[in-house]
């Protein structure tokens, strides 16, 4: 079992993301708001608490949102969970499509410790089934990917 830690938009790519503490979460398109939202395979990013957690105590000077990630969830280690796990979180279903990204060159997180998460330790999911998702609600995964 996870818990949504936070809940983070950008109406613009390329940049931070910022913490609205809730979101509509529409189906096959993503967070209302979002500018990663669409009808493609990386709808939702996912980033481990924890993750974030130790990255700060190495010194990085990172606020919530600050890897673009749009949901904060405390409880999984995402990378390593197969492609095709789904999450239920309240009536919201989300579907796992891909592990880590190709970080965009010159990321501030990386100009600042030499190194980014995001790449690693982040995922994207697809939107099964849309609802409201708000920080404090649990996540649980309802189905594990092969």
């Amino acid at each position: 079992m996870g818990k949504i830690m936070a809940v983070c938009l950008s109406e613009k790519k390329g940049t931070q993301k910022k913490n609205v503490h809730e979101a509509v979460v529409r189906e096959d398109w993503g967070i209302e708001g979002d500018a990663h939202a669409g009808k493609w395979h990386r709808q939702v990013s996912l980033l481990s608490y924890e993750k974030i957690e130790a990255f700060k105590a190495k010194g990085a000077p990172v606020q919530e949102g600050a890897f673009g990630e749009n949901l904060i969830v405390s409880g999984f280690d995402f990378k390593n969970l197969p492609v095709g796990t789904r999450f239920r979180c309240g009536e919201v279903v989300l579907e796992l499509t891909q592990i880590g990204k190709e970080c965009h060159s010159g990321c501030e997180i990386y100009k600042i410790m030499g190194e980014c998460i995001m790449p690693r330790e982040g995922v994207f999911t697809r939107v099964l089934h849309g609802g409201v998702i708000r920080e404090g609600d649990e996540m649980e995964i309802v189905e594990e990917g092969r």
